[in-house]
């Protein structure tokens, strides 16, 4: 086993390496050797990862490459720091990615190695970006990452709609980052640091500033873009709905949610003390709540299968973030057992739905009404997975979700528990309307809808070579392992005990400090956060059977909404404009999503910086 210093290199080098070797040869090899090399080099980086998250336990693991360590806290070396978290992150991006390879084995006859040489470079930049303790190559293997999924995107070139979702991810991805580089060449211009440590040492001290404002506010703008945070979200369904299911996998269950850790890591670090915690505290919850809401409706008004599960991956990235703005120790470990969760349920969910484009040629739910009655296991995966979306005890999901309730009501946001119920509720009723309408038949075939902005998901085509008559158990079994998984989070002792203490690690600013420069920190630096303390409560096992009841009667009520009596039926005509407004500004076209963006600048800009300006 190599040294501990030596698994971070070793799992962001491994990928790289086979990519290159399958761009060489991929095009002689059999498709069976390539699937194997590519699953095989995953399965090694998820050994490497798994070693690196047992290292952190004793301590950050700190990596600086070519031996270049830090001189009088000072250093110009790259620097790698794994802690349980960032090891944690980038051990689920390794799983999601073996998951994905597995299922795509019945994928792409003519890939030629290109497809897995793609995915391979993906779990690099992943991993780089969870374990980068530098500002720079933090941007460095971000633009990795995004660089490679805009080519996976875009990877079926002969559809024009794939391409168009492709452009449309380069360039709102693309501005990000370009401004996120802007903010980090504000910091070396004031600070003359680049690593996160550094940066947290050069900004100590120091009244708040507006400069430092402004390049925060830069900074976040990227990762709030990758994160797919409203305003910043635009083009996430537009992406998924025709990137291929495997690819969704991991947009939804792993690369958005890397965007919300990196926030999370450079405030926390870099940022804290900085800045006015009030202020940043107010925006991230605006924004975090205003993504929730905005994406539940978006979700239950869908009829696009794929759609559906975007628009619930950013309702579900903003109560992530709400729990994350509580600046606790269990608001963080709320979130972040919500989010393994969440990565397991929507990354199962999402090859459900690749299964049935794939079996029945299409993913429009009301054109697919009774096609699937033949199935026998998936109509009940996926309404196990529509259940544990809601927020159904004991799975994971249901665990995550009561912690960070009782972590937002204790912050002040009494309110809070309300948004994550009707949150969850709604998402979870979306998926259970469409197994049940999809797989059941359940419903009266309703009418269609005659919105001009509704996207039907009718002229989506299978991404096999022909309809499958059966699913293979390669699609199967990583949907029962995903599903699986989500449960064990939730009933397997210790888990909860688990994150709360890496949530602990992740808010303790002077032991990162301390790991990273070898000294230790003085002042405002050595503050450490309150202990998690988090687990399964009355309350909590209430309001997720609560959510999961609201979900179950949501999505009959959508079903069978002309039998009901015109009374029931008011509130949703009441909706129905803002619920066309909001349709409308999710217009598909390019320019809208860059003025949206800019918008959230200026947002951020209004929360952070005018306060600074009176």
């Amino acid at each position: 086993m190599p040294d501990s210093a030596d698994l971070a290199p070793l799992a962001i080098s491994l990928p790289i390496l086979v990519a290159c070797l399958l761009l060489a040869g991929g095009a002689r090899l059999p498709r069976r050797a390539v699937d194997a090399t590519a699953t095989s080099a995953a399965a090694a980086v998820v050994l490497l990862d798994l070693a690196l998250l047992m290292a952190t336990l004793h301590g950050p693991v700190v990596t600086w490459s070519g031996g270049w360590t830090p001189k009088n806290g000072v250093s110009v070396g790259v620097v790698l720091v794994a802690d349980p978290v960032g090891a944690g992150a980038a051990l689920t991006a390794a799983i999601l990615m073996v998951l994905a390879l597995v299922y795509s084995w019945s994928y792409f006859d003519s890939a030629q190695g290109h497809f897995h040489a793609l995915m391979l470079l993906f779990l690099a930049g992943m991993t780089g970006f969870a374990l980068s303790g530098d500002l720079f190559n933090m941007f460095v293997f971000f633009e990795l990452m995004g660089a490679v999924a805009y080519a996976l995107t875009g990877h079926k070139i002969e559809e024009p709609t794939s391409v168009q979702g492709a452009l449309s991810f380069g360039l709102i991805n693309s501005l990000g980052a370009y401004l996120t580089l802007f903010g980090i060449g504000l910091l070396y211009s004031r600070t003359g640091q680049l690593g996160l440590a550094q940066l947290a040492v050069a900004l100590s001290g120091r009244p708040p500033d507006v400069l430092v404002a402004v390049a925060f506010c830069l900074v976040a703008t990227g990762l709030l873009v990758k994160a797919a945070i409203v305003p910043f979200h635009l083009w996430l369904d537009d992406v998924h709905a025709v990137a291929p299911t495997p690819v969704c996998v991991l947009f939804s269950g792993i690369m958005v949610e890397l965007g919300l850790y990196g926030i999370m890591r450079v405030y926390t670090v870099a940022f804290a003390g900085a800045l006015p915690e009030a202020d940043v505290h107010r925006v991230l919850l605006v924004l975090g709540t205003l993504s929730a809401v905005v994406g539940a409706i978006m979700c239950f008004a869908q009829r696009h299968l794929k759609r559906l599960l975007a628009y619930s991956t950013i309702a579900h990235l903003g109560l992530f973030l709400v729990a994350f703005a509580t600046f606790s120790a269990e608001g963080s470990q709320g979130a972040l057992l919500y989010a393994a969760a969440h990565s397991a349920v929507k990354a199962a969910l999402f090859l459900i739905a690749g299964v049935i484009l794939n079996r029945y040629g299409g993913v429009d739910e009301l054109d697919l009404h009774g096609r699937g009655r033949d199935a026998t296991l998936l109509p009940w995966l996926m309404l196990l997975g529509g259940f544990a979306l809601a927020g159904l005890p004991p799975f994971g999901s249901a665990l995550g979700k009561a912690v960070a309730e009782e972590a937002v009501a204790r912050a002040g946001q009494p309110w809070g528990p309300a948004v994550f119920v009707l949150v969850s509720a709604l998402t979870g009723a979306a998926v259970i309307r469409a197994a049940l309408r999809i797989y059941f038949g359940a419903g009266s075939g309703p009418p269609k809808s005659s919105s001009t902005v509704e996207m039907t998901g009718s002229d989506e085509e299978a991404e096999v070579g022909g309809l499958l008559r059966r699913v293979p158990l390669t699609m199967l079994v990583p949907i029962v392992v995903l599903l699986t998984g989500a449960l064990a989070l939730g009933v397997v002792p210790g888990v909860a005990a688990a994150v709360g203490a890496a949530a602990d690690r992740f808010g303790d600013r002077a032991g990162y400090l301390t790991q990273t420069l070898g000294a230790v920190p003085t002042g405002p630096l050595a503050a450490v956060g309150p202990t998690a303390h988090g687990g399964w409560t009355v309350s909590g096992v209430a309001l997720g059977l609560l959510s999961a009841t609201l979900a179950a009667l949501f999505a009959a009520t959508a079903l069978y909404r002309d039998r009901l009596p015109s009374v029931a039926t008011t509130p949703a005509r009441w909706v129905s404009p803002a619920l066309n407004g909001l349709r409308a500004a999710h217009s598909g076209h390019v320019g809208d999503y860059v003025t949206w963006l800019f918008v959230g600048v200026a947002v951020l800009c209004g929360f952070l910086v005018l306060p600074l300006l009176r």
